[in-house]
């Protein structure tokens, strides 16, 4: 069975069952940025990380290597029990949750912070 990932943020919805990418456009350099993350019992688990330039606080990690136009590497984080995304207001987009299901925009303007967490224990 794979783990899901709940959303936080007004009411609680499960998404992301096993894998998804989260994206977003960065606010002053409008460069795209993706990252691979992995739902497990124990957390989040970043798998990989990519963007499609260099900037502003966005310096491709190391061991990055070339793939198309994106940099991608693999970051050497531990397991995370949530990801807190913040809507700034200040960028073009909000945030693009993708999984096997479709892709879903969250946050695209300011206001409370979402959270993505493992579904153990909430009520989706």
């Amino acid at each position: 069975m794979s783990a899901l990932a709940c959303i936080i943020g007004g009411k609680v919805v499960a998404v992301a069952a096993g894998v998804f990418t989260l994206g977003w456009t960065h606010s002053v350099e409008k460069i795209e940025w993706q990252e691979r993350w992995a739902v497990t019992a124990e957390g989040l688990v970043l798998e990989e990380a990519r963007v499609q330039g260099s900037g502003a606080g966005m310096e491709p990690g190391e061991n990055a290597r070339r793939q198309g136009r994106w940099w991608v590497w693999t970051p050497d984080l531990p397991t995370l029990p949530e990801l807190v995304l913040a809507a700034s207001g200040a960028t073009v987009s909000g945030w693009t949750l993708c999984d096997a299901g479709g892709c879903r925009e969250l946050a695209a303007q300011s206001r409370e912070p979402i959270i993505l967490r493992p579904c153990d224990g909430l009520k989706p």
